[in-house]
């Protein structure tokens, strides 16, 4: 049958946006370059264009013992190994202000990846955010612990 072997357009364009991501992260590309240094390694993918999205705001915050949201910093270097202690943490991406750059009208104003992170500076966290105007997604790689 014909049409149960013909692949939808939507799984195509899927398959197109994953290979462009994958050559992306083969070549090593990022918002800052690799440091044993830091801890937390960003990289954003414009899934639109299939290039890196370079000039995305991105800003790092810790979870404080009351419950609310600290700003740490921004970006080049968001943060040292000393620096980095188990916790929760979220970092925000101001999608808008680089949608709007290139002329588009975004659904998302921010794309935030909150998550854990274990044994304080001993792991390092590669965190990959895809985006569109109208979606994002996210992945992470963790390291084992690092003494």
């Amino acid at each position: 049958n014909a049409s149960q072997s013909a692949e939808p357009s939507s799984c195509k364009v899927g398959i197109l946006q994953l290979l462009q991501i994958v050559t992306l992260l083969h070549h090593g590309w990022s918002l800052h370059p690799f440091d044993p240094k830091y801890p937390l390694f960003v990289k954003v993918v414009d899934s639109v264009r299939g290039s890196p999205a370079s000039n995305v705001p991105v800003k790092l915050y810790k979870e404080s013992a009351e419950g609310s949201w600290e700003l740490l910093r921004g970006l080049p270097e968001l943060t040292t190994k000393e620096q980095f202690v188990a916790g929760l943490y979220k970092l925000e991406f101001d999608t808008a202000s680089y949608w709007k750059s290139l002329g588009l009208n975004p659904f998302h104003h921010h794309a935030d990846v909150v998550f854990t992170a274990n044994d304080a500076g001993n792991r390092h966290y590669k965190i990959v955010v895809v985006l569109s105007p109208f979606s994002y997604s996210t992945t992470a790689v963790v390291s084992e612990p690092v003494e």
